[in-house]
């Protein structure tokens, strides 16, 4: 076997083992489906963080939407 075929056959097993393992973790995200993550948790942090800065030693108790 030429050196050339040893190349190409280790380039086709290396894209079959990739395609194998993408085809897993596409099974796995489907059976385990990530967690939205929670909008108000980081709005909240934003908004006490930015209080924090601009007033220190304040607290945050409330947020309300003004429209």
């Amino acid at each position: 076997m030429s050196l050339l075929g040893i190349c190409v056959s280790a380039a086709i097993a290396v894209f079959l083992l990739l395609s194998i393992l993408a085809l897993v973790m596409r099974l796995i995200l489907w059976a385990f489906p990530a967690a939205e993550p929670d909008d108000d948790v980081v709005v909240y942090a934003a908004v006490a963080a930015v209080a924090q800065r601009a007033f220190p030693g304040s607290v945050v108790t409330r947020i309300e939407e003004v429209r």
